[in-house]
């Protein structure tokens, strides 16, 4: 048996918790956005309910590591899956605006500490050499698992309780494999920080990419089921719809990954942003139930989630060696920060140009992102002294990433 192999089995009960809480994370967020058309919020008030998960989440994931270093990652896991699980069911309780809006930021800072645990713990487990054949693995799982959860919306009635409950089961549920697996915790060392102006510093393109995939991502994330409920689609498509994206992503971020290796990280970015862009203005074209937009938002969902990780890679190849796990929880900060303005960005595109404001937003954000990489690219043509490391194939949301790997050269300022 492989290394690879043995830290898969020894993982077991960490794949099965993550694949359950992405499950239920997916069936929340698209069912608050439908839930919300039905109850008749207005789409502006929809918009600050699904971005105060993302700032609860941005805030989980500076909070999270310094609980954790103190009581250690099992305690932490199952302290903040009943947070989740209570906030997933409290949202059938109270059906209004406030509530919602302070159940997602605690739903946000829950799961953001609990992608704390499930990442540190399994990169504790992995060595450099498999360490990217197993984060694919988890990256399929944390995506498949959305995606599945986006698609249980066609498993029961938006407008009432079960699938609030069938969510709240499901992460609750998470706690079971951690609690019965064999293998120990790891230590927790709470890494040190890194300024976003010495990123900038070094590659601005990292910068502008991580904050702009934060706010495309987060539009689609959070706005998806609402625009797919003002278009009329029932559960059924709208289970289509939403995890079409997704699948995408699972499918195409390995190419796109390998293609980075070998066309470089910038250049992967311009072509992978633009492709995106052209993907979400050829979706506010496409009529809602036809089957060309389910193909287009597949290709959307493969070309938008892969730009974080292009993002990140790009960082890393250019900052200095040993700076890999301080520039990956800045570059989370920033697309974090991004995240936030995605749902209100998209919600007031939809108030004023109607449901296609939904892809416009994010045509928009990936264009502009397409542009920069050009000046970036024709100001600097080439890095000079930049080692670039393997592709860091990571999920869009992922909170932090240990031990990355070194570089063997120092590259100067002004990289991006």
């Amino acid at each position: 048996m492989t290394t690879e192999q043995r830290t898969l089995l020894s993982s077991w009960g960490l794949f099965v918790a993550v694949l359950l809480l992405m499950v239920g994370n997916g069936l929340t967020s698209v069912l608050l956005g439908v839930r919300s058309e039905l109850e008749g919020f207005d789409t502006t008030t929809t918009g600050f309910v699904m971005a105060s998960y993302f700032a609860g989440f941005l805030v989980g994931s500076q909070v999270a590591p310094r609980i954790m270093a103190r009581v250690g990652h099992i305690r932490v896991f199952a302290g903040l899956s009943s947070l989740v699980a209570a906030s997933s069911l409290a949202h059938a309780l109270w059906v209004a605006p406030a509530p919602w809006i302070f159940l997602r930021l605690v739903f946000g800072f829950s799961m953001a500490g609990l992608y704390v645990v499930a990442e540190s713990w399994l990169n504790d487990a992995v060595t450099n050499s498999n360490r990217g054949r197993v984060m694919g693995v988890y990256m399929v799982v944390a995506m498949g698992g959305l995606g599945l959860g986006q698609m249980l919306i066609g498993a029961g009635d938006p407008a009432g309780q079960s699938l609030f409950l069938i969510a709240g089961a499901l992460v609750a549920l998470a706690v079971v494999p951690v609690s019965l697996s064999g293998t120990s915790a790891p230590a927790f060392v709470t890494p040190p920080r890194l300024k976003p102006r010495e990123i900038w510093e070094a590659a601005p393109l990292g910068i502008v990419g991580a904050l702009g995939t934060g706010i495309a991502n987060g539009a689609l994330i959070g706005m998806a089921g609402v625009y797919a409920t003002q278009v009329g689609l029932p559960p059924g498509r709208t289970a289509l719809f939403v995890g079409a994206a997704a699948i995408g992503s699972v499918v195409l971020q390995w190419p796109v990954g390998f293609a980075s290796d070998i066309l470089g990280r910038r250049r992967s970015m311009l072509f992978v942003t633009l492709l995106a862009a052209a993907a979400a203005a050829m979706a506010a074209g496409l009529p809602p139930d036809g089957p060309a937009i389910l193909f287009v938002m597949f290709l959307f969902g493969g070309f938008t989630f892969p730009m974080y990780s292009l993002s990140l890679s790009h960082v890393i190849d250019v900052l200095p060696a040993g700076r890999a796990v301080t520039a990956s929880v800045a570059v989370v900060f920033v697309t974090g920060v991004g995240a936030i303005f995605g749902p209100l960005s998209a919600s007031l595109a939809m108030s004023a140009f109607g449901p296609a404001g939904f892809f416009w937003t994010m045509a928009t954000v990936h264009l502009a992102i397409g542009l920069y990489a050009i000046v970036r690219i024709v100001r600097r043509p080439v890095i000079k002294g930049m080692t670039p490391k393997p592709y860091v194939l990571v999920p869009a949301r992922s909170t932090i990433l240990l031990r990355l790997g070194r570089r063997t050269k120092k590259p100067g300022k002004g990289a991006g």
